[in-house]
């Protein structure tokens, strides 16, 4: 995103390119630091290792264009190809591989391949305009299964021949239907009828025994009704068993506002629906159905049984909400906001998009993760095959809201212990608990553990985390039975990482401040590793750019330590004494941007150079609800967004003043989406802290956001009214009294344009004075073009030039 077209090929040596010393580098200008980033250099995406694990494969995007190429290179002598169509052809996916390491199988260009192992034999499997996922060998080895959208396929490697696992029809049995009044009486009276009718009735019960009689057929299908509608599927290993996950049938959303475009190729004013605001209505219940695909039998898994349930976290706030309305005549949307018996569930999302479904390598056992629908709670159950019924193992609960990662979960080797994820400590850390046995911990500490990946023999976790500080990660690894965590790389920035099929290395995405992501290759014992790419231009890397100072920020509020990142002049002693500042507030609310990796924030990062090349200083904070730093800090923001957050950002501005020499009455404040909320937040709930504040596309309303993000913090808007108009920057416009520039891409579909121009508007009414608004037409929530980039950021510089800037003028 956000590239044009820019000449020059993307090197991939090891060796990196010297920086020039600061006499010789060149002045930075707007022009330059807001161009196509192709300028900087790409990043290395998506790594995995060759079938044979001699290989790696990973893709980097072509400059001035989407497309990414696909490269190899031999982790052994570091020898990089890029592979032409040819040689693209030839290539291979992410590999899965059957329990005894006989055969492998991968998806590629969207169909299904199979590899003998011993020979190297490639069997193409599918070759299908729909494209397949999810390839998995079964727990006997003898077939392979994948899956087309939500329809699963068993290819027997044998005889080649590939059957659906299961036919699943949404509407009734048309087998099973019985005559109303009017039929029966037509079957009383008329013999030929009742003959028909039974002659038809033995045909289909003769068809169903040749059926299951015989499994060269294909299977015969469940019917499901037309009272809910599919949303996944997960078929076990041994091919004995399908969940099937469902919600309500024709399911009212709530009424999509309207993206509108008016530059177009057509010339004429188009329109789009964008995502429903939050409230609109309630998301979507949904339901688990288990499938016996041998006795062709299907069993409901009732949720009632989950502990915790049928309680109620919302019961104060529900009940003063009902109160008020009560009292104000509102009987209707009162009784509209009682407590269900028990309370709605939906599965778990995980990261790959795949339900929160996993089963064990034999089958035997599978694993379901739930999550209430008001986020207060979430569960881990497995399922108990000869009563059909779920067996809770693990429930989590916030009083605020679950986090949105942290939940990966899965099987040990022994295909009856689960592993997951959970925060209850405050932090993520890994856990590990047999179906009928205690739980137990195998990481502990104040810091978060992500991406678990189990060795292939079943003895190790690798695991990223930031347990040296908050802002450093690296892979560590630990016994899956228990032991000690140990480090295995000494990067700090450790992106991703993937164990080889021999589960002997690791090939690690590492990046830095100024160094997008790069390839290496690591020891799973840990020692020295190899570079593999480096993927960044000469003329980027020629810049001495300033290396950001991680810095703690003391809380004025409880809070303990609050990271940031300082960016001042290499020689602070020739500074002067009294200065300007700027506080460059991240976006995503729950994001980290206090890192030893590059920063998301590439185009801002650069634009802090800019600033203390004019003689600014800049701090970028952590502020409370940044991940990172365990569940307290991240739900610290609950039903009061926009209030911790300045409480942080105001004790960043004293830390500046105190130990900067800045001065207090000449800061500004600037961010887009998250940040731009906070921008906006700051100038309207302190006014007079900040000289002036720039928001690109924020959040001005909650209630018009949208329902899963929203509603986790805030609840929903009709639940906790009084949430959303303290968290909400319309609701203090009168306070406007400091400059603020509002940026906002017209076809913005997360955050809509109507939420600035709403904003903007109060403002009109009010008589304010001293604000702006620059709308592009072209541009969504993330910018695409430089040239919208380069317009943005000019304003902003000269919003700072103008009214921070100069001491005079404040």
């Amino acid at each position: 995103m956000r590239r044009l077209l820019l000449a020059g090929l993307i090197a991939l040596t090891v060796l990196p390119v010297a920086a020039e010393t600061p006499s010789t580098s060149p002045k930075l200008d707007l022009e330059t630091i807001m161009a196509n980033p192709d300028w900087m250099g790409q990043a290395v995406e998506n790594p995995y290792w060759s079938v044979d694990g001699r290989s790696l494969y990973y893709s980097v995007k072509r400059d001035g264009s989407s497309v990414h190429d696909l490269y190899r290179v031999d982790p052994a002598t570091g020898n990089n190809i890029k592979l032409d169509a040819a040689a693209t052809a030839k290539a291979e996916g992410a590999a899965v591989y059957d329990r005894a390491h006989r055969r492998a199988a991968y998806i590629f260009h969207g169909d299904v391949f199979l590899v003998d192992l011993g020979s190297g034999r490639r069997t193409q499997v599918t070759r299908s305009a729909l494209p397949e996922s999810s390839p998995r060998f079964s727990a006997d080895g003898r077939s392979l299964q994948f899956r087309e959208t939500n329809n699963w396929y068993v290819y027997d490697i044998a005889s080649g021949v590939t059957s659906p696992a299961a036919v699943l029809k949404f509407t009734d049995d048309p087998n099973d239907k019985k005559p109303d009044a009017l039929g029966q009486q037509q079957l009383d009276l008329f013999k030929d009828l009742r003959e028909n009718k039974q002659d038809k009735d033995a045909l289909h019960a003769n068809e169903q025994t040749l059926a299951a009689a015989d499994p060269t057929r294909a299977p015969q299908p469940f019917y499901l009704g037309d009272k809910s509608q599919l949303m996944d599927t997960e078929l076990s290993p041994d091919g004995r068993w399908m969940l099937v996950l469902t919600q309500p049938a024709h399911h009212d959303d709530g009424k999509a506002p309207d993206v509108i475009h008016y530059v177009t190729d057509s010339g004429y004013t188009e329109t789009e629906a964008a995502r429903q605001y939050v409230g609109r209505n309630d998301p979507a219940p949904q339901s688990v159905l288990l499938l016996d695909l041998i006795t062709h039998k299907s069993y409901p898994l009732a949720t009632d049984n989950l502990p915790g349930v049928k309680d109620d976290p919302l019961k104060a706030i529900r009940a003063k909400t009902i109160a008020e309305l009560q009292k104000a005549g509102k009987d209707d949307d009162a009784k509209a906001l009682k407590a269900p018996d028990v309370r709605p569930v939906i599965m778990y999302t995980m990261d790959n998009g795949s339900p929160g479904i996993v089963w064990s390598d034999d089958g035997r056992n599978v694993a379901l993760e739930f999550l209430a629908v008001d986020n207060k709670d979430r569960w881990i159950a497995s399922v108990d095959f000869a009563h059909h019924a779920l067996e809770p193992q693990h429930r989590l609960h916030n009083d605020a809201w679950i986090s949105w990662g942290f939940n990966d979960f899965g099987w040990l080797k022994d295909n009856r212990t689960l592993w997951y994820l959970s925060e209850e400590s405050g932090y993520s850390q890994l856990y590990v608990k047999p179906v009928d046995g205690a739980a137990k911990a195998l990481t502990s500490g104040k810091f978060e553990v992500s991406q678990p990946q189990l060795s292939n023999d079943g003895r190790w976790f690798y695991l990223r985390t930031n347990k040296v500080a908050p802002y450093s990660y690296d892979v560590y690894r630990v016994p899956s039975n228990g032991g000690d965590l140990s480090r295995i790389t000494q990067y700090g920035g450790m992106d991703q990482f993937t164990l080889s099929p021999d589960d002997t290395r690791l090939a690690v995405l590492h990046s830095s401040a100024y160094v997008l992501p790069q390839l290496a290759v690591q020891s799973v014992e840990g020692g020295t590793s190899r570079d593999l790419t480096h993927t960044m231009k000469p003329a980027f890397t020629a810049y001495h750019w300033i290396e950001p100072k991680i810095v703690e920020v003391p809380s004025s509020h409880g809070a303990g330590v609050i990271y940031a990142k300082y960016y001042g002049p290499e020689n602070e002693t020739d500074a002067q004494a009294s200065r300007p500042a700027v506080l460059f507030v991240h976006g995503a609310g729950y994001l980290q941007d206090v890192k030893e990796a590059a920063t998301y924030y590439q185009h801002e990062q650069l634009f802090n150079n800019l600033l203390v090349q004019e003689g600014y200083v800049v701090l970028d904070m952590d502020y409370r609800a940044s991940e990172g730093y365990g569940s307290a800090w991240r739900t610290a923001i609950y039903r009061q967004m926009g209030h911790p957050e300045l409480e942080d950002l105001l004790d960043g501005k004293a830390w500046l003043v105190k130990n900067h020499g800045v001065d207090s009455k000449r800061v500004g404040i600037y961010g887009g989406s998250y940040g731009g909320f906070m921008t906006e937040m700051a100038l309207l709930r302190a006014p007079g802290e900040f000289a002036a504040g720039a928001a690109q596309r924020p959040p001005a309303d909650w209630v018009t956001y949208n329902d899963p993000y929203t509603a986790d913090i805030l609840n929903r808007p009709e639940l906790d009214p009084e949430a959303y108009k303290v968290s909400s920057p319309i609701t203090y416009a009168a306070n406007l009294r400091d400059p603020l520039l509002i940026n906002h891409g017209l076809i913005d579909n997360n955050v809509m344009a109507s939420d600035s121009i709403r904003l903007y508007q109060r403002f009109v009414e009010l008589h304010k004075k001293n604000f702006w608004i620059s709308l592009y037409p072209l541009e969504r929530h993330e910018f695409e073009h430089a040239d919208a980039w380069y317009d943005e950021y000019r304003r902003i510089n000269e919003l700072f030039e103008t009214w921070v800037k100069p001491a005079a003028s404040n």
